[in-house]
């Protein structure tokens, strides 16, 4: 039976002189292994060879018997060739690639982690990086792709099921929240908020002795978590330290650190 899909690919390898494997992330039938004969071929039903973040339609054949799935046919569509001409870029979205990948199961869709990745892609692909830059531009455009990063990991989480929580102490259900936003409620402060993995989510200064795992966040870091829509405007140094704490997050989910982290946090 043939199905036809929207993919993006998250991992190529050769398989042959000609062949390839490939892990395809889909819409409607969420992550496949798949084997494409011949497709380093150069006429070939998939538009040449596939390589990582290569998107389109593409037809795919699957039996219970087997464990990788039949590419026949992948119709490439021209994006995301920025990506691969910036370090840091190519660096960002391979690391989301990985995380897709080790953090979804085959044939469990998540059509709106699909639309979230490939406008994750899309976003960050339109950040130019030149060589006529100045430092200066250059630092904002590294900034701008780690602030989608991090607003693609947060949305990540969500929709396998595992949104940390952000706007209350996960132990007491004490409430924060930005203090222009909301003045009756708690202000979270540099020494009494922290980010604990084996809790999910923040943990308050009165129950941070229970949590041997936790990180303390800083007020900026803090307040960013707490409302994402801070994430946006953030330098340099509070995201680096918002992209820290999901590393470590990440780290305990998957029992060992992502390939791609170190490339990040460098």
């Amino acid at each position: 039976m043939l199905t036809k899909d929207h993919a993006i690919c998250i991992r190529a390898t050769d398989y042959s002189e000609t062949s390839q494997i490939v892990t395809l992330f889909t819409k409607e039938s969420g992550k496949i292994s798949a084997i494409a004969k011949g497709s380093k071929r150069p006429k070939s039903s998939f538009d040449g060879a596939i390589e990582l973040f290569a998107y389109g339609r593409i037809v795919f054949a699957h039996s219970d018997d087997t464990k990788l799935a039949t590419l026949t046919e992948f119709e490439q569509e021209p994006q995301f060739s920025a990506i691969a001409g910036n370090l840091f870029s190519l660096n960002c979205a391979s690391f989301a690639a990985e995380l897709v990948n080790s953090l979804t199961t085959e044939f469990d869709p998540h059509p709106q982690l699909f639309d979230n990745f490939l406008q994750f892609l899309q976003d960050v692909n339109e950040i130019r990086f030149t060589f006529t830059m100045s430092i200066a531009e250059g630092l904002h455009a590294s900034r701008d792709t780690l602030s989608l990063l991090i607003l693609f990991q947060l949305s990540l989480l969500r929709e396998i099921g595992l949104q940390p929580v952000l706007n209350y102490c996960v132990n007491c259900n004490t409430k924060y929240a930005c203090p222009e936003r909301s003045r009756g409620e708690r202000r979270a402060t540099s020494d009494e908020l922290y980010f604990s993995s084996s809790a999910n989510g923040l943990i308050c200064k009165d129950c941070e002795a229970a949590f041997t795992d936790k990180i303390k966040l800083s007020l900026p870091a803090a307040e960013c978590l707490i409302d994402l829509k801070k994430i946006a405007d953030a330098g340099a140094h509070t995201l680096k330290e918002i992209e820290k704490v999901l590393v470590y997050h990440f780290t305990e989910l998957l029992g060992k650190p992502p390939r791609m982290a170190k490339y990040i946090l460098k």
